[in-house]
């Protein structure tokens, strides 16, 4: 008998448990009032515990056994499933139910904590469930890197991002922070020899924001019979397999950082909902990773909606949604509102030039506080002196610090470096796009995603997990992840040179 049948269905189950946890996840985020909280963790914990009993059985591991022996009769998406399976049955093997039952409760609690310490910058109020959470995630990095022969980061790292390691991401940040001072200063030099953009004058009233996000989501491919657009305090992408939701958050005195939201979130939205339907509920069906999840909310957002070819599309539609008149709402100055580089506190309003410096921060703090070579109590001052050295900005307090995101309070060691090799690949990928398909640019002044749709889905969606991540950019763009065509693409556009 095969074991293969058996060990799918094992995992599709999984899946649904995934899935489950996803929507309360979503809805804790978005809906749920403030008095659910320890419940809400408690059900997580609960969900969390569930799955890696079924993952962690000694069935599971037997059938992967008697699967892997039996190899050579299943097909290729098979074999990569199996070798999901696998990767996914080491890491949850290596730690034990009660220290995922810790960590799930310990981070749901510290989670919502952060927002009210956020909303009061007051990091002391943290402090104790941020420690808790950080002391667990230290013993999950131990004991997943004892189980697979890693250190305790590049074996969190690699629950987020499989196969990549520190060896990789310290030469490629090593350059980028030698290279990102002088290039800053270029571009703001540059920028002070041109006009100044026009501010656009609001008000800008949430439900016509709404409105035009709804609408960009619809050019771009969002499928809202698969999906929903919703609020929250920190953006982002999640939901179920078939239910993607996505969130943003508006200001009415500023239109363009929500829609730029939403398009971001938009991008992680048409992988999820581009994923093979025939693998559903399987780990080769899912997306590869989070630089790869990471490269398609950058490619829509920054390389494809913040173009001038997109510019000239996106102006008309906001002066008319907002009344407005003159040179302000032209696309020319729509374009330099939206390629203006000015070094700023909040890392999700970063432009994409300064934007790397907040991810090397962030990364070299996260690496330290794992290792124990930085502690808790220090956070704060090492944030604001760090900033202050990257950048130049002196932190006036801890939530436009240390507090302004949720990744640590949540647990979510390992995730930062994801979003600058995110960058990387999305440079890599859009060139190769265009390459290909050399009507990309004049499609995007029609706020036409066809084609670039299309590339990504047989490129990058529809692949889910079938090749390991430099494979897949290999058989996509002809080279594994590199950080020349990102270098190459800031220069052109912000210093004219290519």
């Amino acid at each position: 008998m095969q074991t293969y049948p058996i060990l799918s269905a094992r995992f599709a189950r999984l899946g649904a448990l995934g899935d489950a946890a996803g929507l309360l996840h979503w809805d804790r985020q978005t809906l749920m009032p403030a008095g659910a909280a320890d419940m809400r963790a408690e059900q997580l914990a609960q969900l969390a515990v569930i799955g890696h009993e079924i993952l962690t059985a000694p069935e599971t591991g037997d059938l992967i056994a008697r699967s892997l022996d039996d190899v050579a009769s299943l097909g290729p998406w098979e074999r990569a499933n199996l070798r999901e399976m696998r990767r996914a049955y080491l890491h949850a093997a290596a730690v034990p139910a009660d220290l995922v039952a810790a960590s799930s409760k310990a981070s749901s609690q510290s989670g919502m904590i952060w927002r009210e310490a956020r909303a009061r910058a007051d990091f002391a109020m943290l402090a104790p469930a941020l420690g808790e959470t950080l002391r667990l995630q230290r013993e999950v990095g131990a004991a997943k890197g004892s189980a697979l022969g890693l250190d305790p980061y590049d074996a969190l790292l690699d629950g987020y991002d499989p196969g990549m390691r520190r060896a990789t991401i310290d030469p490629v940040f090593a350059h980028l922070r030698a290279a990102l001072p002088d290039l800053i200063a270029a571009v703001q030099a540059r920028q002070a020899r041109e006009p100044a953009p026009l501010p656009l004058t609001g008000p800008f009233p949430v439900e016509a924001q709404k409105a035009i996000g709804e609408r960009l989501m619809r050019a771009v491919g969002f499928d809202f019979e698969r999906g929903r657009l919703d609020v929250s305090l920190h953006p982002f992408c999640g939901g179920a397999t078939d239910d993607v939701r996505i969130t943003t958050r508006y200001d009415a005195a500023d239109a363009t950082g929500a829609l730029m939201g939403v398009l971001h979130e938009t991008g992680h939205a048409l992988y999820e909902q581009g994923l093979p339907a025939a693998w559903y509920h399987q780990p080769v069906g899912t997306a590869r990773g989070m630089t790869l999840h990471e490269s398609q909310s950058l490619l829509v957002e920054m390389q494809a909606c913040r173009s001038g070819e997109f510019c000239a599309y996106l102006a008309p539609i906001l002066a008319e949604a907002f009344g407005g008149e003159g040179p302000a709402w032209s696309a020319q100055n729509l374009y330099r509102c939206y390629t203006r580089v000015a070094p700023g506190f909040i890392r999700v309003d970063a432009d994409e030039v300064t934007y790397p410096a907040h991810i090397l921060l962030r990364y070299e703090l996260e690496t330290a506080m794992i290792a124990g070579d930085l502690a808790l109590a220090d956070l704060p001052g090492a944030f604001n002196d760090g900033l202050r050295d990257l950048l130049g900005l002196t932190v006036p307090d801890d939530r436009l610090g240390c507090l302004q995101d949720i990744h640590w309070p949540s647990g979510s060691f390992g995730y930062f470096p994801t979003y600058t090799l995110g960058a990387m690949a999305a440079a890599q990928l859009f060139r190769a796009a265009r390459d290909q398909r050399p009507g990309l640019p004049s499609d995007l002044t029609r706020g036409d995603f066809t084609a670039l749709r299309e590339w990504l889905r047989e490129a990058v969606h529809a692949r889910g997990s079938l090749l390991e991540t430099d494979d897949l950019l290999v058989a996509a763009t002809g080279k594994p992840l590199g950080a020349e065509d990102f270098m190459a693409h800031l220069r052109l556009r912000y210093l004219g040179e290519g």
